[in-house]
Order: C-alpha cells, then structure tokens, then sequence
C-alpha cells in the first residue's frame, strides 16, 4: 500500500488591522455684535376747534347737521314757551378738523451673532506600522 504524504509549498495568510488617522480639527467660536437703528415713522393727530356760533332765529323743524367745506355744523335748538310753542336754532356748533403730521425718531441697539470656524491641521503623527501577528 502506497502512503500519500502532502507537504505545502506556500501558504498565504490575509491580515486586516485598523489605526485611527488624526484629520482637521474644526474651531467654532461665536460672538455678539451690536449696531445702531434708527426708525422713523410719520404719527398724525388731529385737533377739532368749536366755535359756537349764535343764531336766534325761529326754526319749523330741527335743522339737519350739515358740512360745509372743511366744516362741520351741528345745530343745537331748545324750546321757548311762547302764547305757541315753537323751535328757535339758538347756535350752530361750526367744527374744523386739522391734522397735523410729525415724525418719530426711536434709535434701539440690535444684536446679532455670528459664528467664526477655523480649520486646524491636525498635528504631526508618526504612522503606525500595521500590526503583526494577527490573521
């Protein structure tokens, strides 16, 4: 009987190894900047001026409330007790509108923040020899 011996010539072995590699470093800073703003705005108001204008005369019926222009009139009328009743307008309220315009000025201080980001390289490693032994 014949005996079959096998002797291997060559063998390969595959080794995987991980180092970890330094890259940039990145450096966020942040910082508060202030600046000044202005605002206008136009305001208008109004001022009304009464003037009581007297009239006296006898009316048949409540005068209407008229404008007249830039005027208004209100008409005001009271009772008299005479041998018959009747209307008498005493005054007309005669009332002007004016408006007047001014501007504001508000200056406020704004902020605002902003960031900074520096990118550092990363320092001097020396390399690693891949580790041996390991299969």
């Amino acid at each position: 009987m014949t005996e079959e011996q096998r002797v291997p010539l060559h063998e390969e072995v595959l080794s995987i190894g991980k180092r970890t590699v330094e890259g940039d470093r990145v450096r966020v800073t942040t910082r508060v900047l202030e600046h000044q703003q202005t605002a206008e705005q136009d305001l208008d108001s109004e001022e009304v001026d009464v003037v009581r204008v007297p009239v006296g005369r006898p009316v048949d019926a409540v005068p209407d409330t008229r404008q007249e222009g830039d005027v208004l009139i209100v008409p005001i009328v009271e009772e008299e007790l005479v041998v018959t009743k009747r209307l008498v307008l005493k005054e007309e309220l005669h009332i002007r509108k004016r408006t007047t315009r001014r501007t504001e000025r508000v200056t406020a201080t704004l902020r605002a923040e902003e960031a900074v980001v520096t990118r550092d390289p990363p320092a001097a490693v020396p390399p690693e020899s891949p580790s041996g032994g390991e299969t």
